[in-house]
């Protein structure tokens, strides 16, 4: 399990843990503050500091360790993500009390592309995504929060699944949960991130696994892999794809494609 299951999981996975998704965020002036001010603060300026970051990793290829560890200390209290399979979000989704899709702030800051594969979750009445200013992508309030049943959200992020979306929870202040994000590789923060070696999302509680005997080696799983964790290797004669642990966040897109159903999604050692 992760660092976040130890300290806030309560004895389980951390984000199966209630109350981390039912704390009062109308008290809570810190939460509320940070995500009045979570556009501007969180995303525009992620998106323009990312820029030069990977610049500067283009060209050094590595950041100073310093700066890397502020990056990854900052965004565990503030905004930190996981990634969860499909088989989580249905768990996850599937007891919130409200849904609303809103458009995935990443994008828009970037590209000014509205793409609505972001939903905010709540488990109580008072929904934190209230205090959302929804004026940042030019739409009136009641125009940008998509009311949705869990049903309806669920078959939208299967949908998206077999579209190549990697599926990830966040928080809004460590530990409450408030966002799941349906993310593809450039155009999402986190997986950014990832690739200038600055960690700011979990690896998933699961891992892919291959079944050699039925692996045709085919090459499908590689070729849909985000994180390039999957390599083909030759067995007894035959070549098989080959998981490497570190690198697998446990996404499960690899299981999706392979035609053999040879890979399967276990719990991370």
């Amino acid at each position: 399990m992760c660092e976040f299951c130890s300290e806030h999981g309560d004895g389980k996975v951390w984000f199966a843990n209630a109350e981390n998704y039912s704390r009062d965020l109308v008290s809570d002036l810190e939460r509320r503050n940070y995500i009045n001010d979570f556009f501007t603060s969180t995303i525009d300026e992620g998106v323009t500091t990312i820029g030069r970051l990977e610049t500067l990793y283009g060209k050094k290829k590595r950041l100073p360790p310093r700066l890397v560890k502020a990056m990854e200390k900052k965004a565990k209290v503030e905004h930190f993500g996981q990634v969860v399979t499909i088989e989580d979000i249905r768990e996850l989704v599937g007891k919130a009390a409200t849904v609303v899709r809103l458009p995935c702030a990443c994008r828009w800051a970037s590209q000014k592309k509205e793409s609505r594969c972001c939903y905010s979750v709540s488990y109580s009445a008072d929904a934190w995504y209230k205090n959302l200013d929804m004026g940042y992508f030019g739409l009136a309030q009641d125009q940008g929060l998509e009311s949705l049943t869990p049903e309806q959200a669920i078959n939208q992020m299967e949908a998206l699944e077999e579209q190549g979306a990697v599926h990830t929870i966040w928080t809004m202040m460590t530990p409450f949960i408030g966002a799941i994000c349906n993310c593809q590789p450039r155009e999402c923060l986190g997986l950014r991130t990832l690739s200038i070696d600055v960690e700011t999302m979990f690896r998933g509680e699961m891992i892919a696994q291959v079944d050699e005997q039925a692996c045709a080696g085919c090459g499908a799983c590689e070729d849909v892999c985000h994180f390039g964790a999957i390599h083909g290797r030759e067995v007894a004669g035959n070549f098989s794809a080959h998981v490497h642990a570190h690198a697998c966040y446990g996404c499960g897109l690899c299981r999706n494609t392979c035609p053999a159903d040879a890979l399967s999604m276990v719990v991370r050692a």
